[in-house]
C-alpha cells in the first residue's frame, strides 16, 4: 500500500470516524445535562410536595383545635339550655 492510497483511506474513512466520535461526546454531554436537570426537577417537586403536606397538616390541626373549642362551647350552651328547661318544667 503506497502513501497516496493510505492518505485516501484516512481521508475517506478517518473524517467520518472522527466526526462520529465528536458527535458521541457531544450527545453524551447533552444527556448528562438532561439527567442533571431531571434530578433537579424531581428534587424541587419533592420539596414542594413536602411543603404542601406540612401546610395541609397544619391547617388540619388548626381546624381540629377550632372545632374542638367550638364543640365544647356548644356543649356548655346546651347544658345551660337543658338546665333552664328543667327549671321551667
Amino acid at each position: 500500500m503506497d502513501v497516496k492510497t493510505l492518505s485516501e483511506v484516512i481521508a475517506n474513512q478517518g473524517f467520518p470516524i472522527a466526526l462520529s466520535i465528536l458527535l458521541i461526546f457531544r450527545i453524551d454531554r447533552f444527556m448528562q445535562e438532561i439527567v442533571l436537570a431531571q434530578k433537579e426537577g424531581y428534587r424541587q417537586i419533592l420539596e414542594n410536595t413536602k411543603e404542601i403536606h406540612n401546610t395541609i397538616t397544619s391547617l388540619n390541626q388548626q381546624n381540629r383545635e377550632y372545632y374542638s373549642l367550638h364543640f365544647s362551647e356548644v356543649q356548655k350552651e346546651l347544658v345551660g339550655v337543658k338546665v333552664e328547661l328543667g327549671k321551667i318544667e
